[in-house]
């Protein structure tokens, strides 16, 4: 379990979400057969919810994997948004180009190879959501970057921010998870406790923040 909420609660929500069915669940046997993390269950609901409530136009995601959150969340969409998702390990890149182009959404889903920090300082354009699944470490990084990319109404969606329930309590630390848990709390202060922004962290999966711009009188 995630270390985040209690185990029992956790069992029982993703107990009431309907398994999924078709290109989903086989990305998902995939990923379980393969060890590959993917978002959560309820991780993936909450985007599904997200965007049929945002209804985004462009979508960037960092963090690619096998290309399953991109294609959830174009599902997500009918279908109709564009996403930008980025990716640094080639192999992942190849596994999802293979995802992407076999259920035919290669138009709509376009991976840009690169570590995140370094493609974010040149990528141009404006994006309505933005998902941040990669690089746990440097999200404090990244922020500034897709703030600038952010449209005025966008929403980022930041996952894992609780780690494991690291970031909220000291006893669960592991040394050797100092550094990313130190960057990680920079991430959600910066979010936090930045005028211009309201934000929401919620104790869901491994802890999701939600951040959007606030809005002025």
């Amino acid at each position: 379990m995630s270390g985040v909420t209690y185990d029992y609660m956790e069992q029982y929500i993703r107990g009431l979400i309907s398994p999924n069915e078709g290109i989903l669940k086989e990305l998902e046997e995939y990923a379980a057969a393969n060890s590959v993390p993917i978002i959560q269950k309820e991780v993936g609901k909450f985007l599904e919810l997200m965007i049929n409530i945002k209804k985004p136009g462009n979508i960037l995601e960092l963090g690619t994997a096998i290309g399953y959150s991109a294609i959830l969340m174009h599902l997500s969409s009918n279908c109709k948004c564009n996403i930008t998702t980025i990716e640094r390990d080639k192999n992942m890149i190849e596994i999802a180009k293979d995802n992407i182009n076999k259920y035919g959404f290669s138009e709509k889903i376009n991976i840009l190879e690169g570590d995140c920090l370094e493609v974010l300082e040149k990528l141009e354009g404006q994006f309505d959501f933005i998902f941040m699944d990669a690089g746990k470490g440097h999200y404090n990084h990244f922020l500034p970057y897709c703030l600038k990319l952010l449209s005025k109404d966008g929403i980022i969606v930041a996952d894992n921010v609780l780690f494991k329930g690291m970031v909220a309590s000291r006893d669960l630390l592991i040394r050797r998870k100092i550094t990313i848990v130190k960057r990680m709390k920079t991430y959600l202060e910066m979010i936090s406790t930045n005028d211009e922004l309201i934000t929401s962290v919620i104790p869901m999966g491994d802890g999701i923040a939600v951040t959007t711009r606030r809005l002025k009188s």
